[in-house]
C-alpha cells in the first residue's frame, strides 16, 4: 500500500506505534460487512488493516467474517474461529445484542475480547471480565455527553429515541443520567428501520423543543433523509453514532449544525490522529470515522502488548494489555477498573471543509469521563 512507509517512519518516530515481537498471534475479527449497519465495519476493519500495515506486522494472522448483523451467526462465527482457528483474541462486533450473544462464551473460554466499539451496561458492571477489554467506550457515555450538552443549549423539552436493542437502552438512559430538562416524548425504534413517518409525526405534534437520537448506520441516513423531507426544524442533539464520517456523505446537508458527542474527532490535535487521518486517507480515499479510529487504537494496542508478553501467557497478555503502552488517536487513554476507557468526551458540529461534511470539535462535556456500572465490576 503506497505511503504507507513513509506515515508510519514519521508516527514511529514520533512514538505512536510499537513494532510487535515475533509470537504469532491469531486475531479474528467477526464485524459487519453488509447490510445497513456495513459501513461501520468496514471501517473498523479497515482501521484495524491500517494499523498492521503501518507497523509492518506480520505476526498478526487475522482472520475476518461478515456476521450480517445476525447474532445466531455471530455465535457460529466465533465458535469456529475459537474451535477451527484457535484464535487467540476476538475482536470487531459493532452490534451490542450481538456482543451479549458472543463475548460471555468467548471470555470464559480463555479467549481476550477486546471491543472496537459496542460496549454494552451488562458487561460493564458485576458481569465485568478479566479477558473483556472494551477499547472504545461503555454504551452510555457519549450519549451522557449529549445529555449534558443539551442542557448548555437550553433544550428543556427532549424528543428521544433509538432503536429496540441494549445498545438503544442504554442510549437513552445515558442521555436521560444527564438531561435536566423533561421529555416530550419517548420512543423504541425497530433495528434496521428504514421508514420514520410515524416517528417524525409524534414528534411533531409532541410540543418537544429539541430531539435525541441515537440511530446508527443506515437507520440515521433514512432517518435524516425524511426529517429533512418533513419540514420540521426543530434542533437535533445526539452522539457520534448517529453523525459519523461512515453517513455523512449520504446524509448530506441535513446533517450540517448538528451537535453530537465522541471521544474522538479527525481533527483531534495530537500527533498520533494526523498520522492516521493522513494515512487513512490515503490508504482509502475517504476520511476516517471514528469506528475506523477505535479499529486503529485496538489493533495498536494489541501490538503494544505483543511487544512485551507472550499471548499464551494470559496473565501476562492481559498486564500489557492494562499498561496501554500505545500512543491512541484519542491521546492519553486510561483504563478504569472494569477495562474501559476513562476519557475526554468532546462535542463536535457537523461542518462542511473545503467541499466535504464532516466533524469538528468545539467544546468539551467531561474531561476524564468513565462509566457509572464499573463502580459494580469485581475486579
Amino acid at each position: 500500500m503506497n505511503g504507507f512507509k513513509t506515515a508510519a517512519l514519521a508516527a514511529l518516530a514520533a512514538g505512536t506505534f510499537t513494532m510487535a515481537k515475533a509470537d504469532q498471534i491469531s486475531v479474528g475479527m467477526i464485524t459487519t460487512l453488509s447490510g445497513g449497519g456495513a459501513g461501520l465495519g468496514v471501517d473498523v476493519r479497515d482501521g484495524f488493516q491500517l494499523a498492521l500495515d503501518m507497523a509492518e506486522a506480520d505476526n498478526i494472522r487475522l482472520v475476518v467474517e461478515d456476521d450480517a448483523q445476525r447474532p445466531e451467526l455471530a455465535v457460529q462465527i466465533a465458535e469456529r474461529m475459537i474451535q477451527s482457528e484457535r484464535v487467540d483474541i476476538l475482536t470487531g462486533i459493532i452490534w451490542s445484542n450481538l456482543a451479549m450473544a458472543v463475548v460471555p462464551s468467548a471470555v470464559a473460554q480463555d479467549i481476550l475480547y477486546l471491543s472496537p466499539n459496542a460496549g454494552p451496561s451488562a458487561l460493564a458492571g458485576a458481569n465485568c471480565h478479566p479477558n473483556y477489554f472494551n477499547v472504545a467506550w461503555q454504551n452510555d457515555m457519549l450519549h451522557e455527553g449529549a445529555g449534558a450538552y443539551a442542557n448548555e443549549l437550553g433544550y428543556e423539552n427532549a424528543f428521544i429515541m433509538a432503536p429496540n436493542y441494549p445498545a438503544g437502552t442504554d442510549a437513552l438512559n445515558g442521555f436521560k443520567r444527564y438531561f435536566e430538562g423533561e421529555l416530550a416524548g419517548e420512543l423504541f425504534t425497530q433495528v434496521g428501520q428504514t421508514d420514520y413517518a410515524a416517528e417524525i409525526a409524534q414528534i411533531r405534534a409532541s410540543g418537544a423543543d429539541s430531539i435525541f437520537i441515537f440511530l446508527p448506520g443506515g437507520m440515521g441516513i433514512s432517518f435524516m433523509r425524511q426529517y429533512e423531507q418533513s419540514g420540521l426544524d426543530l434542533p437535533i442533539v445526539s452522539a457520534a453514532f448517529t453523525f459519523s464520517q461512515d453517513i455523512l456523505p449520504a446524509v448530506g446537508s441535513a446533517a450540517l449544525g448538528v451537535f453530537n458527542a465522541s471521544q474522538w474527532s479527525p481533527d483531534l490535535d495530537n500527533d498520533a490522529n494526523a498520522a492516521f487521518v493522513s494515512a487513512f486517507r490515503e490508504a482509502y480515499g475517504r476520511i476516517p470515522s471514528l469506528y475506523a479510529s477505535q479499529g486503529f487504537d485496538t489493533a495498536n494496542l494489541i501490538l503494544s502488548a505483543a511487544a512485551k508478553a507472550d499471548v499464551s501467557d494470559r496473565d501476562a497478555f492481559r498486564a500489557a494489555l492494562r499498561e496501554a503502552d500505545f500512543a491512541s488517536v484519542r491521546g492519553d487513554f486510561a483504563w478504569a477498573a472494569n477495562q474501559h476507557p476513562i476519557q475526554k468526551v468532546y462535542i463536535r458540529e457537523v461542518v462542511e471543509v473545503d467541499g466535504e461534511i464532516t466533524n469538528r470539535i468545539v467544546g468539551v462535556a467531561f474531561e476524564e469521563h468513565r462509566d457509572v456500572h464499573g463502580e459494580n465490576c469485581p475486579m
